[in-house]
């Protein structure tokens, strides 16, 4: 006969979809957080067809799960199956992390920039004030930033992207928040910054934006939010250019993963060892 309190805490159920999502280090980061804080919990990698997003959600919230990370492409539709939104998700129009309410409500948040903030300013020692950043993309992705970097007290945030209407659009989106223009690509090369993040997914099928190799001011920081075990092909591309500090997104991964696991545990993880851990490949 088993002892009265010899049972197993029944484990809640996260993951992260995305299409594709196989090479997320998003499990390994969540059960990292979980045993930190000492909470039971299980994180799956799932990937969801194109088209078939709300579909999947929905079988998701149905099956138990009680949140959820979401990647590309899958951003701007994550903010439209949210009955709720925080503010930061609502001002960016995009959504990374999803809560499953008790009583069925869906409420959405956006956890990328605070996450990418995070990584510059504590982990790396930039401090983003006054400083001169172009945004590469006008996806989820980089909706979800411009908010958190304006607020860093910039001296100009400009957004180019290779449709420039959609660089357009977001620039007009932010326009009340912040001071933020868009470029054209033939625009960005008469400009120099001191920061240039790299939002697209373009590093994903081995490519780099179509950008001007004269864009880096002396000193200049090149940020890719994409990461990968090996310098990633907007690293290599801003080294060729004379960059000498360029970063993939991992630390962002780790501290916008923070932000999520807390929405839904309501404790706050610590990431130093996390990043350490993956950086070290153990």
């Amino acid at each position: 006969m088993k002892d009265l309190f010899d049972f197993e805490i029944p484990r809640q159920r996260f993951a992260v979809v995305g299409h594709p999502v196989a090479h997320s280090k998003s499990p390994q980061i969540h059960q990292a957080f979980a045993e930190q804080c000492g909470l039971k919990i299980g994180y799956d990698a799932i990937q969801l067809d194109r088209g078939g997003f709300i579909q999947g959600i929905r079988n998701l919230q149905a099956g138990g799960f009680k949140g959820l990370n979401v990647t590309l492409p899958f951003k701007e539709e994550a903010r439209a199956v949210s009955d709720e939104l925080s503010d930061r998700a609502r001002i960016a129009g995009a959504v990374n992390t999803i809560l499953f309410a008790d009583d069925g409500t869906v409420f959405g948040d956006n956890t990328d920039g605070a996450g990418l903030v995070f990584d510059i300013q504590d982990n790396m020692g930039i401090k983003l004030t006054g400083r001169r950043l172009l945004l590469v993309g006008a996806g989820g992705a980089a909706r979800g930033a411009v908010q958190p970097l304006l607020e860093t007290g910039l001296a100009a945030l400009s957004i180019t992207n290779r449709t420039a209407e959609r660089a357009r659009r977001l620039a007009v989106d932010f326009q009340q928040i912040g001071s933020v223009q868009a470029l054209a690509i033939e625009q960005v090369g008469g400009q120099r910054f001191d920061v240039v993040v790299n939002a697209t997914s373009a590093g994903l099928s081995g490519q780099v934006p179509e950008l001007p190799n004269t864009i880096f001011s002396d000193g200049a920081i090149a940020y890719d939010m994409l990461y990968s075990n090996h310098p990633t092909p907007f690293m290599l591309w801003a080294r060729s250019c004379g960059v000498s500090h360029a970063a993939d997104g991992l630390g962002m991964l780790v501290e916008q993963a923070a932000e999520s696991f807390f929405l839904w545990n309501n404790v706050r993880p610590k990431t130093d060892s996390v990043i350490q851990s993956l950086r070290s490949g153990s």
